[in-house]
């Protein structure tokens, strides 16, 4: 049986919130076509694994990770309060439990990984981008 969560007012910013398409993941994007690099969109490259875009010609799979509901040791919350603290601190791990899955998915189907965090690419998306760049051209990631 799956445990309830206790809606409230503070979480209700959360309901709905994208899980494609993000505002950090298309300023990603736009910055690396300006740079003439090309990617597909949330191709599947592993079972259960799609990442937020891939860069074929270099086998550099992309995720752009929400500060949030990844774990950013700078922004995410380190402890959680309110009727529902047990079960945000399940979720997270969860998550960050699952990305390690896909990290390891991904690179034995022969690809390698590149997380970005949102915080990153709000901060500097051309830095971000430099980031993607070097990992593509330079054939390390």
């Amino acid at each position: 049986m799956a445990e309830e969560w206790t809606p409230t007012a503070k979480g209700e910013h959360l309901r709905g919130r994208r899980t494609r398409n993000t505002a950090p993941e298309v300023a990603l994007r736009r910055a690396l076509h300006q740079r003439g690099l090309r990617f597909r969109l949330h191709r599947a490259v592993a079972p259960r694994c799609t990442p937020d875009f891939v860069l074929p010609r270099y086998h550099l799979a992309v995720f752009v990770d929400g500060c949030f509901w990844h774990g950013c040791p700078t922004h995410s919350p380190q402890q959680f309060r309110g009727p529902n603290a047990e079960l945000w601190a399940r979720k997270l791990s969860a998550n960050r439990e699952r990305d390690k899955r896909n990290d390891r998915v991904v690179t034995d189907a022969g690809w390698r990984v590149i997380r970005v965090w949102e915080c990153e690419i709000k901060s500097d998306v051309e830095v971000a981008a430099d980031k993607l760049q070097t990992a593509a051209l330079g054939g390390s990631g």
